[in-house]
């Protein structure tokens, strides 16, 4: 089994990585070899029996797919992304790191023939928008309002479109916010959902942005890391005529995340989150939505946290 994932060096594209070593084998087959690309050289465990081709490579470039599928890898990870607010920020960058990028990942696959080859692309919540109803499901109309959503759902249709032809094997899973993200705050309009609990966790202040009432649509990165490893697993024929789907988030305020904080590490903690407006990062999050039916998820198997104390318990527990 040959796995290539694209974003290798960041937050999922090492947990993933982590996780499928651990585990040594994938759909029934042991992993004899991994592609990791990324901008910069990712990270590689420790471990025998399995070769690793790391490459830094800028995958906007023309002819950039060409060395990374010669080895045609049986699953194909595309997590690699300009990220919400910058993506927002640069409508050129965007568009040729999560579309055409993308677009030319598909074409190198077709040109290869690699239409047994499992294409799983994270997506994102974003890809929703603009007029909706309280609870959306999976075949509820893509009216993304930034254009890091856009690009988005516009491969989501080009995998679906390639996969109805038999040039690849795609599934494209829409990912809730992630919380909570270890590290530092970057560029996403949601760094703030992880921020204001994991800075106070560590005794640091931390900035929210958007009203406490803010519902978002969240699922820890463990889940989403089993849910990336499952989404390799599933029969293609079992995703139905439409290869896009949303995982099974759960639905919080920012004043339950508060709360949940507050139960975990008391009034102190909270009082290090300070409330500064940003219309910006508003805007952004309130375009998404954040209740779903995730009838088909749950019925493909795929997991999801109970509640959100469980997912902050999981992070404390990381940490120790």
């Amino acid at each position: 089994m040959h796995i290539l994932i694209t974003g290798a060096a960041g937050f999922l594209g090492q947990r993933l990585l982590q996780q499928l070593v651990a585990r040594g084998e994938l759909c029934g087959q042991p992993i004899s070899r991994f592609t990791l690309v990324d901008q910069s050289e990712a990270a590689v465990p420790e471990t025998s029996g399995i070769a690793f081709d790391c490459q830094a490579l800028d995958i906007t470039a023309p002819g950039a797919w060409d060395a990374v599928l010669e080895g045609r890898p049986d699953v194909i990870y595309h997590l690699a992304a300009v990220v919400s607010s910058a993506a927002e920020a640069d409508l050129d960058l965007g568009m040729a790191v999560n579309f055409d990028a993308t677009r030319a990942l598909l074409e190198a696959c077709r040109a290869r023939e690699l239409g047994a080859t499992r294409l799983v692309m994270a997506s994102s919540v974003a890809a929703y928008g603009g007029d909706l109803p309280e609870t959306l499901d999976d075949m509820t109309a893509l009216q993304p309002q930034n254009s890091y959503g856009a690009q988005k759902a516009m491969c989501e249709l080009l995998i679906n479109d390639y996969s109805r032809r038999g040039l690849v094997d795609g599934r494209v899973l829409r990912l809730p916010t992630i919380v909570i993200r270890p590290g530092r705050p970057n560029a996403a309009a949601s760094s703030f959902a992880s921020s204001i609990l994991r800075e106070p966790l560590g005794g640091e202040e931390a900035i929210c942005p958007v009203p406490v009432e803010q519902p978002l649509f969240v699922m820890s990165p463990g889940k989403v890391v089993e849910a990336l490893v499952h989404g390799a697993e599933v029969d293609g024929e079992a995703l139905g005529k439409f290869r896009a789907f949303m995982l099974p988030g759960i639905t919080v305020t920012v004043a339950e995340m508060l709360e949940g904080l507050r139960q975990v590490a008391g009034d102190e903690a909270v009082a290090r989150v300070r409330h500064e407006p940003d219309p910006r990062i508003q805007a952004i999050i309130a375009s998404w939505p954040a209740r779903f039916d995730t009838a088909k998820a749950d019925r493909l198997g795929f997991p999801g946290d109970d509640d959100f104390k469980q997912i902050i318990d999981a992070f404390v527990a990381e940490q120790q």
